[in-house]
């Protein structure tokens, strides 16, 4: 068959990281006769050559060209193109991973939509990807009814043919931002962009020695110039005006504006910020008219005008003040309705520990940084607004999976509240949502898949997203309120829980952790109830309708005894469920034994298993009492080795999970 797939990787001394990214080739879905994995070793000095030359060996589909260092990416991603013979040609790093689906629905989505470029969902370990794009698919995208211009890395697929008949290929040489070059020079001649958004096909993974290039710090001159040719990109093919303007305002606002802002400024030395700003005062000074800036946000317009303006001691006390701005939030209400988790929240922007303020002047809402009076005075003088859209302001919940930073949005509904401060014309604006997580179809309308899926909440407001875990702040009842449930076929737990030891809310899907005992580590002893050789106890587990049952099995445990398990049922109860289940015959006498609660798992199809905080004493004469487990012996202090070298094993305990498209 021919070729569908050609994915090429550029190739640089990426160690033991690589393996990641071998194996996540190893395991698409696509067969091995429809795709084709190219490595371009660009000089690599440690073992990597060798490596390759094996997988290339091993797997007829994958291939390996050496060739001397040329110091960058762009010329390995040119030879693997020049090689390639697949339909589609997909660009990745050596120390980044597919799904395991991503190159046969990338493929098919692009084919269906007839797109010269597909980009597919991204995850970001440690490194920021872009968010909003990926909201819903998109089919017919493009730089005018999408923000594609958010997402600049060369981590897409593209159809080769339309490369080469236009001549698009990657700057070569040592030097930054190719991949904006190239990538917005396809946005610009491509018939059409598809957006894949209900699967995650991309983890773009920081190492863990924070060694990748995006993360070194650059030379100002050279990297402006190099920003300057994707400049000149736009302007090749754009005309002036609103579309110039708005694909200008993403270097403005991510390459310029932002790096002189908040701590990210105040980090650098001092010589090294005023280099920065001189170098990014050039080009805004050079290439951007007022259009550029005049369609961000209040925030960000103060400090385009300040690099103007020349202000960096300006723009340094703003960064100061914009330092301590933290989102915060309040859990107002927890509970299941039907298969469903409502999360009751309000948020807020807060600076320094305090509620952030705004003020009404002449029947406009302000903004009221703290900064001196005279920084004020010549930030009016630029002519610069200082309006304050909050009727702008929005909130969003989002779960995002532990292991590999997989994220999805869920349904929000806010109103936005303006609560007065003192007697004059301050106020505090707060934002009180309610959102609705289904674990069904909470990953773009897939199932969440097993894991731990931290919650947090992502406050957008007057030029600031920030974000934070959300639950460690919350209301009263919220605990008592809290229950696991079953959901989904076949069934499986999702149980809410407080991370330790700082109390924020997550969600234990399947019974990842195996720790159900999270939830009812409150049962106490004189719970458990003997009756009629049945036992029952509560549990804070929904269960569905009142009269709902759900099948679960019950296991007992004793030192130097056989393991015995009973049938049991929970069924639901005002609070939750009760667990009930006939007395085996086989607990023999004279003997204490553990309970453990044998949970369904939808993926491994056998019950999961968790200890109950109860035991039973079953007396010499047959009588059973409910009692507490002793507690476990510490063993004596040992003297600690000298630790181990570090070994990465994030990807390795998620590669199965990836395997089994359990991430959307």
């Amino acid at each position: 068959m021919s070729v569908k797939v050609s994915v090429v990787i550029p190739v640089y001394n990426p160690g033991e990281y690589i393996e990641d990214c071998i194996s996540s080739l190893l395991r698409q879905s696509l067969p091995d006769d429809e795709y084709e994995a190219i490595f371009v070793d660009d000089g690599s000095t440690d073992a990597t050559p060798a490596r390759l030359d094996e997988l290339a060996a091993a797997h007829p589909n994958m291939h390996v060209i050496h060739q001397e260092s040329s110091g960058w990416s762009g010329k390995p991603r040119n030879v693997g193109t020049a090689a390639a013979k697949g339909e589609f040609v997909m660009y990745v790093d050596n120390d980044d991973w597919l799904g395991d689906e991503a190159l046969e629905r990338m493929y098919r989505y692009g084919v269906e939509n007839g797109s010269d470029v597909i980009i597919g969902k991204m995850a970001g370990k440690g490194r920021p990807v872009p968010v909003e794009l990926f909201r819903v698919n998109r089919p017919r995208a493009s730089v005018s009814n999408a923000p594609l211009i958010d997402s600049l890395t060369p981590h897409k697929m593209f159809r080769r043919e339309f490369l080469e008949s236009n001549g698009i290929k990657f700057r070569e040489g040592r030097r930054r931002l190719e991949d904006h070059v190239f990538v917005v020079e396809t946005y610009l001649r491509a018939a059409n962009i598809s957006v894949l958004s209900d699967y995650l096909c991309y983890y773009h993974i920081k190492r863990e020695d924070a060694s990748n290039a995006g993360f070194q710090r650059f030379d100002p001159v050279g990297y402006y110039g190099n920003l300057r040719e994707a400049l000149d990109i736009v302007e090749q093919y754009t005309e002036p005006g609103k579309i110039r303007d708005g694909l200008y305002r993403r270097w403005l606002r991510n390459e310029m504006v932002e790096r002189l802002r908040g701590n990210r400024l105040l980090s650098l030395p001092e010589d090294y910020r005023a280099e920065l700003f001189t170098e990014i005062r050039g080009v805004v000074t050079e290439r951007f008219g007022p259009g550029v800036a005049a369609g961000m946000q209040p925030t960000q317009q103060i400090v385009a005008a300040l690099i103007v303006d020349g202000r960096l001691g300006d723009i340094e006390e703003l960064a100061r003040w914009e330092s301590g701005i933290r989102p915060a939030g309040r859990l107002e209400s927890l509970a299941w309705d039907g298969g469903s988790l409502k999360v009751g929240f309000s948020a807020e922007y807060q600076v320094s520990d305090a509620p952030m303020t705004f003020r009404s002047e002449d029947g406009e809402d302000l903004l009221a940084p703290q900064l001196a009076e005279e920084t004020l005075s010549r930030i009016a003088g630029l002519g610069v607004s200082i309006v304050a859209p909050v009727e702008n302001s929005k909130v969003d919940l989002v779960v995002r999976e532990r292991s590999t930073a997989a994220e999805f949005f869920q349904p929000v509904e806010f109103t936005r509240e303006r609560i007065p401060v003192g007697s004059g014309s301050t106020f505090r604006q707060e934002l009180r949502a309610a959102a609705t997580i289904d674990p069904e179809t909470a990953a773009n309308g897939a199932p969440l898949g097993d894991g731990i899926w931290d919650i947090l909440f992502r406050i957008s407001s007057c030029g600031w997203t920030k974000e934070t875990r959300l639950g460690a702040v919350r209301a009263d009842q919220v605990e008592e309120s809290r229950l696991g449930r079953l959901t989904g076929s076949p069934r499986r737990v999702v149980l809410p829980y407080w991370t330790e030891p700082h109390g924020n809310l997550s969600l234990d899907v399947d019974l990842a952790t195996g720790r159900i005992d999270r939830d009812v580590r409150r049962l106490a002893p004189e719970d458990v109830r003997i009756e009629s050789g049945r036992v029952k106890l509560p549990l804070p587990l929904a269960v569905g309708p009142a009269a709902g049952t759900e099948p679960v099995v019950l296991r007992f445990k004793s030192a130097g005894a056989d393991t015995v398990q009973a049938d049991a049922t929970l069924t639901a109860a005002p609070k939750g469920a009760v667990l009930t289940a006939e007395l085996p015959g086989g607990l023999l006498p004279g003997q204490v034994w553990d309970m453990g609660l044998g949970m369904p798992s939808a993926r491994r199809g056998k019950p999961r298993w968790s200890s109950l905080p109860a035991v039973l004493r079953v007396a010499d004469d047959g009588t059973v009492a409910a009692a507490k487990p002793a507690p476990a012996e510490k063993p004596a202090a040992k003297k600690k080795p000298a630790p181990a070298p570090k070994k990465r094993s994030f990807p390795r305990r998620v590669a199965g999970r990836i395997k089994r498209g359990l991430f959307g």
